[in-house]
């Protein structure tokens, strides 16, 4: 991002109150969060094939809904520990 941008944006988000400040990082928390759960899909499925010609086992949809399950319950309880407003600035 240039800084011509990166300063119009400043410039908007100091016009806003403090709840609309907030909006906008959970957006950007949101974004972010997406562009890393898309790196991860794509990092899985580049090793896609090295797995199945190592004759590694597909695993069933009930054993991703498992991993993914306890993924989420981990990152729940990360959450839970982390003080109120500790991300906001």
């Amino acid at each position: 991002m240039n800084a011509t941008v990166e300063q119009h944006l400043i410039e908007k988000i100091r016009g806003l109150s403090p709840q609309q400040v907030a909006e906008v990082e959970d957006f950007i928390e949101f974004l972010t969060g997406k562009a890393r759960r898309r790196a991860a899909l794509d990092r899985l499925l580049a090793i896609a094939p090295a797995l199945e010609a190592a004759g590694a086992e597909p695993i069933t949809e009930e054993e991703i809904a498992t991993e993914i399950n306890a993924a989420r319950a981990e990152r729940r309880a990360r959450q839970a520990t982390k003080a109120p407003g500790a991300d906001r600035s």
